[in-house]
């Protein structure tokens, strides 16, 4: 690992540095954009998934980072990478590179109405993605962490070799056909999109079950033996699992169990000060009606955090359709607010304290 690093150390510096560019630009037109922000959009190229500010501007950049770096340790790990092809492990370097520069690019010019059909420029993106891949494919050499990692392939060299140059076809055929979805209706082209996925996916599959069939039948198949594990290192795994598994369990259990959402009645505004989540202010005059009820309907969370203590982020019910909450778990009233026609939904830690909120806001906008 330490020689990978150290032979691509200006390669992992500057794909690093081009996944946290997005980073730069949201701090930039800070003040200018919205409290709530689309990160998510469905096949009709509707926006069906938002977030806050902060989270859009530095959670995307931050965790396509932490996965290009896993993604670069694991790859490491893998001895049969040594002697990779260059342009093969160009794929791994420069992926999450592209993908938070498109995925960025996407949510500033919805913010900004820029006028393009998400859904028709991520057809194109995709299906040069695909056929640049796809001629990528036949150079990998075998390993276990890139290509098509099946067990035929992966114990037969010579079916490694041939799936791979059968898949590369398929690939860039299936980029093609990809890039004129962009010139079709939304709904067709959604449809079409996915089960031209689900045949790049399965027909190299079916294709290296077929060789390793005709194979066996010419006895030309020959198996490589793996290699068994020595007793250190299989410590060293277990190990190495139970302190990540640890790990997880208590950032899992310390985040369902922590957290506080604070209301403060400035003198213009109310703030709502929340934590793992994007805070917002919200002036006393923006304020259309405030209602505040015993029972409350959340519906479904499309977009956000939520924990049995917290629930904060975009909800869905029928009434309100797509709407903004900040609440507690243990509270069954709500306080209902609405602004220039969106819907705020809060609470407090239990019944009595939200009763309170709801009568300061009553007095702050009357």
């Amino acid at each position: 690992m330490k020689n990978f690093i150290k032979n691509n150390l200006k390669k992992l510096i500057v794909s690093s540095a081009i996944i946290l560019c997005p980073i730069i630009l949201g701090i930039a037109l800070w003040d200018e954009l919205p409290d709530i922000i689309a990160t998510h959009w469905g096949i009709s190229g509707e926006a069906d998934g938002f977030s806050g500010r902060a989270m859009a501007v530095f959670g995307l950049p931050l965790f396509l980072l932490v996965f290009h770096w896993v993604c670069m340790i694991v790859t490491s790990f893998d001895k049969k990478n040594i002697n990779q092809n260059a342009k093969a492990m160009g794929i791994v370097f420069w992926i999450c590179p592209l993908i938070s520069l498109y995925s960025s690019a996407l949510i500033y010019t919805s913010i900004f109405r820029y006028g393009l059909n998400i859904i028709s420029l991520s057809f194109l993106v995709f299906g040069i993605m695909f056929i640049v891949i796809g001629n990528y494919l036949p150079k990998v050499k075998q390993n276990n962490t890139l290509g098509i990692k099946i067990s035929w392939t992966l114990k037969n060299e010579e079916n490694w070799n041939a799936t791979h140059r059968f898949s590369g076809k398929i690939w860039v055929i299936g980029g093609v056909i990809i890039l004129f979805l962009s010139l079709l209706p939304i709904k067709i082209s959604s449809i079409m999109f996915f089960c031209v996925l689900l045949a790049m996916i399965f027909i190299p599959i079916v294709y290296s079950y077929r060789y390793m069939k005709k194979q066996t039948k010419d006895a030309t198949y020959i198996q490589k033996e793996s290699a068994t594990p020595t007793k250190k290192s299989s410590k060293i795994v277990l190990v190495i699992n139970l302190v990540l598994i640890t790990i997880v369990l208590a950032f899992c259990i310390f985040i369902c169990f922590s957290g506080n959402i604070e209301y403060a009645f400035e003198e213009s505004s109310f703030e709502i000060n929340a934590d793992y989540w994007e805070d917002i202010s919200i002036k006393y005059e923006e304020i259309d009606s405030i209602e505040y009820r015993d029972e409350d309907n959340r519906g479904m969370r499309t977009f956000g955090f939520g924990t049995p203590r917290l629930l904060m982020g975009t909800f869905e019910n029928d009434e309100f359709g797509t709407y903004t909450r900040y609440s507690y778990g243990g509270s069954n009233s709500c306080i209902v607010i609405t602004l220039n026609k969106s819907i705020l939904v809060i609470s407090d830690k239990d019944d009595s304290k939200t009763l309170d909120i709801y009568n300061k806001l009553i007095e702050k906008c009357n």
